[in-house]
């Protein structure tokens, strides 16, 4: 998986030399708030299940992500974005359900493409943007009852993010920014056991990054 994403972005470095070429790093705090989850033709689960969860965002594995974006003027500018989610459910969740293990911690990935728009100069030295785009869930799936178990990464459903937020410059090449960044994946999983599991998430994070021009 991470070699497709190294391949995407490769892609988009290969941009015209007029464009400027943006690649950042991020992490921050993510959380998400409750789903249903159902499963279907497998006995072993109840057909629906609430769960309230957390993301506990600097456990191991972090949360983290990769963006890259071409520029293509001052003001818009395009580019791939892998976000690492991760959702446990909260202590006691899965008291008096049959689900030993229920989790994407190994992440509830998004790749998806952008577009984003941005004001160089409307405040000072800071410079305000936003974005949003689509693409897919590639999740780790983490599912058991002490029978059955699934764990693998899984291309489980489209996905979509928005986000909003600031950057500031540190020299010509260097610059650090801040942002809120908001993902919803419908996510359907193929179970090993047989039968499907089916949730759809929301995240919402507040990230810091860095990120290098050229």
């Amino acid at each position: 998986m991470l070699a497709r994403i190294g391949t995407t972005i490769l892609l988009l470095v290969a941009a015209p030399a007029a464009a400027e070429v943006e690649l950042s790093f991020y992490g921050g705090a993510q959380n998400a708030p409750h789903s249903d989850v159902f499963v279907s033709g497998d006995p072993a689960y109840p057909a629906t299940t609430f769960v309230a969860w957390e993301g506990r965002s600097f456990d191991a594995p972090p949360y983290y992500g990769l963006r890259a974006t071409v520029w293509r003027s001052e003001s818009f500018g395009y580019g791939v974005d892998f976000t690492h989610n991760k959702i446990y459910p909260k202590d006691g969740e899965l008291d008096g359900t049959p689900f030993e293990t229920l989790e994407f911690t190994d992440g509830l990935n998004t790749l998806t493409v952008n577009a984003y728009r941005r004001w160089p100069g409307a405040f000072g030295e800071a410079t305000p943007y936003v974005g949003g785009g689509v693409g897919v869930a590639v999740p780790h799936v983490e599912v058991s009852n002490g029978t059955t178990e699934t764990f693998g990464y899984q291309v489980t459903g489209p996905a979509a993010t928005w986000i909003a937020g600031a950057s500031y410059p540190i020299n010509d090449t260097w610059s650090v920014f801040g942002e809120y960044k908001g993902t919803y994946s419908q996510n359907s999983a193929d179970l090993d056991g047989g039968g499907t599991l089916e949730t759809d998430v929301i995240t919402n994070a507040v990230n810091v990054g860095v990120s290098f021009s050229f």
